[in-house]
């Protein structure tokens, strides 16, 4: 039942911004909020509305490819920082940028009695690896080592880290057991309403500065009706509704 509330939110919050003819827009977006983003492209291409092609990585990987002539049309990032720095470039929409999620960072194990609601377990010699998404390039990784650091447990762990380039290749790590535990965004964990398997601990925002995730309409994307719509779409009550269902904070 809930799942069938979410489509039927999901098609009147599409309907609300496509005009009668559909376009194409091509969408870079941040790992951890891929699959949020295609579950609202799908359900929209399915009713005969705009189409979005979808790219996603790093949020640094993606300003990258930006700066170096990626055609995309908009930016969903993991940061606040990256549409802004395209902002000063001149790559993007003045007046375009607004944030349309607060990501809530987990520390996550398949395990199921392995992560205590503490994470005292980053403190103990229970696990030999830890995964964690590069700082330098996903705001998510970067959340992760400030956690670390304000717990103490940074210089003594080190050994025992592994990167991924992105927050979505990190829950790779996880989901097939090449790290025992690892930060990921709640929202890569959330099924169908229900969590993934395993055992987590929410961590508290008080470890880390705010994931503030913002959108960006770029300059390619300037005339193009499906970019415009999704912006739109994301600010709608019905798509805010939507984007907290899926495991991020209001």
């Amino acid at each position: 039942m809930k799942s069938l509330r979410l489509a039927s939110l999901t098609l009147f919050l599409f309907s609300c911004f496509v005009p009668a003819v559909a376009g194409v827009a091509t969408v870079a977006v941040a790992s951890n909020f891929a699959p949020t983003l295609k579950a609202l492209a799908t359900l929209a291409e399915k009713e005969g509305a705009h189409q979005y092609r979808i790219v996603n990585g790093a949020t640094g990987a993606l300003y990258a490819q930006i700066r170096n002539g990626a055609p995309f049309d908009l930016l969903l990032a993991a940061d606040s920082a990256t549409p802004e720095r395209l902002e000063k470039d001149g790559l993007s929409v003045p007046g375009s940028r607004f944030t349309y999620a607060t990501g809530q960072l987990v520390l996550w194990s398949t395990q199921p009695q392995l992560i205590d609601a503490q994470g005292a377990v980053l403190k103990s010699t229970r696990y030999q690896t830890l995964a964690l998404a590069n700082p330098k390039t996903a705001p998510y990784g970067a959340a992760a080592q400030a956690v670390l650091q304000q717990l103490g447990v940074q210089a003594a762990g080190t050994q025992r880290w592994v990167q991924g380039e992105s927050v979505g290749q990190t829950l790779s790590m996880v989901a097939t057991g090449h790290a025992e535990l690892g930060f990921v965004a709640l929202s890569q964990l959330v099924q169908a309403g229900q969590l993934a398997r395993g055992s987590l601990w929410r961590v508290p925002v008080a470890l880390h500065p705010p994931i503030r995730q913002d959108a960006i309409l770029l300059r390619r994307g300037q005339d193009n009706a499906a970019a415009q719509a999704l912006m739109s779409a994301l600010q709608s009550p019905a798509g805010k509704a939507l984007i907290q269902s899926h495991g991020y904070q209001p």
